[in-house]
């Protein structure tokens, strides 16, 4: 027991350090702030001009398009769609052999990680995600939630989003023990989620099999999973059928990557070594 109680305060510690080491880049955290915003505006009448020619489109009116593209502006940094959390670290640790002085640590490799990554989520959660998603509701209409329960209920999808994020972006990083260069993995990465998260447009707009394919791949759980739910659109047992969803795909891809790590650091320990 007190081993175990031990083990949760270093990770804890990790995710605790992993926020403070973000929140001390003051200048990028105001610069994406302001990116974000200024992208949600572009989509915003994008998507005005879209729905005012095809209302309804998605099974979204109008407002709940709009407060659509906010989230998503929100959730951008908050589950890495675009990567940029730790992977890019973790690579570049296993390319240089950095990473054997990781497997020294009295701390599971995976669990090391996801608590980093964990405490970055939550910074980019307060610090990106909440002023763009004030500035849509100030500006524009939105359709947010009127009640504490569905707010709640999209946290725990946001916590969700965030596992099945790691998840994959774990597996990516791995790469690199029989890659020279991750870059290329990486980059095939990033193209998926931005495709298959509903990050661009909502995956119900998708069209016939390819809207059913990519609602059931791990990378909808990201945006468009925690959207609907905020949007309401996931109640009751439908809801809970959605966050088994997602924690189906996390414990899938988590044992995937613990199932990796295992095998490429007894193989591969050190590239070249």
């Amino acid at each position: 027991m007190c081993v175990r109680s031990g083990r949760f305060r270093l990770y804890e510690a990790v995710a605790a350090g992993s926020f403070r080491r973000y929140a001390t880049y003051r200048i990028a955290t105001l610069a994406g702030v302001f990116t974000n915003t200024v992208f949600g505006v572009i989509l915003t009448y994008t998507y005005i001009a879209l729905w005012d020619e095809k209302p309804g489109l998605g099974g979204y009116d109008q407002a709940e398009a709009l407060t659509y593209v906010w989230i998503g502006q929100a959730l951008l940094t908050t589950v890495a769609v675009m990567g940029g959390g730790f992977e890019d670290e973790l690579m570049t640790r296993i390319r240089t052999g950095d990473v054997a002085i990781d497997l020294y640590r009295p701390a599971d490799l995976q669990a090391w990680w996801l608590a980093g990554d964990l405490g970055r989520a939550a910074f980019q959660l307060l610090a990106r995600g909440v002023a763009p998603m004030v500035f849509g509701g100030i500006f524009f209409s939105l359709a947010l939630p009127g009640d504490a329960l569905t707010w709640l209920a999209a946290t725990v999808a946001v916590l969700l989003g965030v596992l099945v994020s790691f998840a994959l972006r774990f597996l990516v990083a791995l790469s690199a023990f029989w890659l020279i260069d991750g870059a290329g993995v990486a980059q095939i990465a990033w193209l998926a989620s931005m495709f298959f998260s509903g990050m661009l447009l909502p995956l119900n707009v998708f069209p016939g099999a390819l809207g059913e394919i990519a609602r059931a791949l791990p990378w909808s759980a990201l945006m468009q999973v925690p959207a609907d739910v905020f949007l309401g659109k996931h109640t009751g047992a439908d809801l809970l059928a959605t966050y088994a969803f997602q924690a189906g795909w996390a414990a899938v891809l988590l044992a995937g990557g613990r199932l990796l790590q295992s095998v490429a650091t007894r193989r591969v320990v050190v590239q070249g070594g």
